[in-house]
């Protein structure tokens, strides 16, 4: 089969041709449009600003903010896999889509608790980051199924203050300094509307 007649296969009869190009042209700009105003750009980086694209997330940061691994670790250096690229990026990818899932819906509970992924992710990069300090005191290096099935405990279960606390408030952190959620509107209509308030008020 060649192009011309794959082409002329998918290519809609003549009355269906402008309602399909304005049906495709309304998914493409909504889809643009949730791209702008979820920021999915910042979730391919390690900004930890990131991670407060999400109102609920604040106290999680505020606490690390304040915490010794601020200065060493940022959120991915910890809730992501750090062995290889695709892993790296496909959980970032899964749990990225069930996070604006649960944000969107607002499905996510009073208190937010770590998921059995996360959990094997986050004691896996304790030990990557420990190492040293483990094989020195020769521990043994537990993994998630392991404290599971009471094999050994997992790093933050003595470490509990490390690197979030028990806090569960902002109000704790009375001094902490959040960074403002980026405006959805663009500058440009901003100044258009408030032009146009100002000039019907008069």
């Amino acid at each position: 089969m060649n192009i011309k007649n794959l082409i002329s296969r998918i290519t809609p009869p003549p009355v269906w041709k402008f309602p399909v190009i304005i049906t495709l042209g309304v998914s493409v700009g909504l889809g643009l449009l949730i791209l702008r105003i979820s920021n999915a750009a910042s979730y391919l980086s390690d900004d930890p600003n990131a991670c407060i694209n999400c109102h609920v997330m604040t106290p999680q940061f505020a606490t690390w903010q304040r915490s010794s691994h601020a200065r060493v670790a940022t959120c991915n250096d910890c809730h992501v896999p750090q062995d290889n690229p695709i892993r790296t990026y496909g959980f970032k990818a899964s749990d990225g889509l069930r996070h604006s899932f649960m944000f969107t819906f607002r499905l996510e509970p009073e208190v937010i608790r770590i998921k059995e992924a996360g959990r094997d992710v986050v004691q896996e990069n304790c030990i990557r980051c420990h190492s040293k300090m483990i094989d020195q005191l020769s521990l043994v290096s537990v993994t998630g199924e392991m404290a599971e099935h009471g094999g050994g405990k997992l790093c933050w279960e003595c470490h509990r203050e490390t690197p979030h606390g028990t806090v569960t408030s902002l109000s704790s952190f009375p001094m902490v300094r959040i960074p403002k959620v980026t405006p959805v509107m663009p500058k440009w209509l901003e100044e258009f509307i408030y032009s146009n308030e100002t000039e019907s008020q008069r």
